[in-house]
């Protein structure tokens, strides 16, 4: 608990609150070329931003989990969000990474480099001692304001399914901002409308729209 309270210490943003542009550089595998990027772009956009923190290049885990989201990139870029990965790891690193391992053969989407680790710490994922991010899942609305945050620690993998119903949801409350999802919501499912008369009631309103 000690060392998951002092990453805690190090965030300086916090859910609703606007994140600080920075500028980064990144590998860009659907170009095979280095570019040069930062927050505020997205933004003058209006894109969402994913920005999915993982350890190292040349791990286990990773690579699973950046095939994994990767799996949903196409459909994530329609929507208006921009997937991000980064790490504490170089430009040069990515590449090479990308040319051998054979699982992110699909991904395309940029891959940060942060080698300072002063944007993980910004986040509140940088493991100081070790000198890498934890697994760390950002959502980042057009407004450059956080509103979405998961952390793992190093052994556990992220589930990209549950990031892309999550960030459906985003979206839509985002277009409907006087509605919300319920647990589990998924695309095309009946969503609350909050007020007076659905206080106490939700249970008979959910039962009422699945007769």
């Amino acid at each position: 608990m000690q060392e998951a309270n002092e990453n805690n210490n190090l965030c300086s943003v916090r859910l609703g609150q606007k994140i600080k542009d920075f500028t980064f550089s990144t590998y860009n595998p659907k170009t095979d070329s280095f570019e040069e990027h930062c927050f505020s772009e997205y933004s003058l956009q209006r894109k969402w931003i994913i920005l999915y923190f993982y350890p190292a290049d040349f791990t286990f885990v990773c690579p699973t989990e950046l095939a994994d989201i990767g799996k949903y990139y196409t459909q994530l870029k329609d929507m208006g969000v921009e997937v991000i990965s980064i790490s504490t790891d170089s430009k040069f690193t990515h590449l090479a990474w990308c040319k051998a391992e054979r699982l992110l053969s699909s991904v395309s989407f940029q891959m940060a480099s942060d080698t300072t680790g002063e944007i993980a710490e910004f986040f509140g994922v940088y493991d100081k001692e070790a000198g890498t991010a934890l697994r760390g899942t950002f959502i980042i609305n057009p407004e450059s304001v956080l509103v979405g945050s998961e952390i793992n620690f190093y052994n556990v993998g992220r589930n990209a399914a549950e990031l892309m119903r999550k960030m459906q949801a985003y979206v839509y409350v985002e277009k409907h901002p006087h509605q919300a999802c319920p647990a589990a919501w998924k695309e095309g499912e009946e969503v609350l409308t909050p007020s007076e008369d659905l206080v106490g009631r939700v249970a008979d309103f959910l039962t009422n729209k699945q007769d």
